[in-house]
């Protein structure tokens, strides 16, 4: 073969390998200050109701943002509630959802949720911009996943407007 022509090969090799249209993502990700301000209201909203909980808020990444453990809260609502945040980030479905779909009585568990982080128990909500998830905040410690969950709508609530 020829020097040319293995040049040309390659150049053309090297065409067909990189696509033609790649270009830069550019997406919504929640700030410090509005996760901050998401926990805040979440915690203020079940303190005013006498629960003592705790309340994390994740990224797009599943990475935790912001996160606070109440006063007289049990330890193990911090990791619950993390974990129930990350469902719902993970799945962009209330975990209260996600539960109900792999929890079936009567049924063996579906296979996600035996998967790292996940948890199906209710109590946490995705956050959205539209159609796309961009984190989830989620609450441990109230007397029921539906009372987290309430929670959990007061955060996304406190930073609604700017969900846009």
């Amino acid at each position: 073969m020829s020097t040319m022509f293995r040049i040309g090969l390659l150049g053309l090799a090297c065409a067909v390998a990189t696509p033609a249209s790649a270009q830069l993502v550019t997406e919504k990700n929640l700030s410090a200050e509005m996760a901050i301000a998401m926990a805040q209201a979440a915690y203020e909203a079940c303190k005013a109701a006498g629960y003592h909980v705790s309340v994390h808020v994740i990224d797009r990444a599943g990475l935790v943002k912001a996160a606070l453990r109440g006063d007289g809260a049990s330890p193990h609502t911090f990791e619950n509630s993390q974990r129930k945040a990350y469902t719902a980030r993970t799945f962009r479905m209330p975990s209260g959802e996600f539960a109900e779909r792999n929890m079936k009585p009567g049924e063996p568990p579906g296979a996600a949720t035996n998967l790292t982080g996940i948890i199906a128990i209710r109590g946490a909500l995705p956050i959205k911009v539209g159609d796309d998830t961009i984190g989830a905040i989620g609450v441990s410690g109230a007397p029921g996943g539906d009372k987290d969950e309430a929670c959990s709508k007061a955060g996304i609530d406190k930073v609604a407007d700017q969900l846009k």
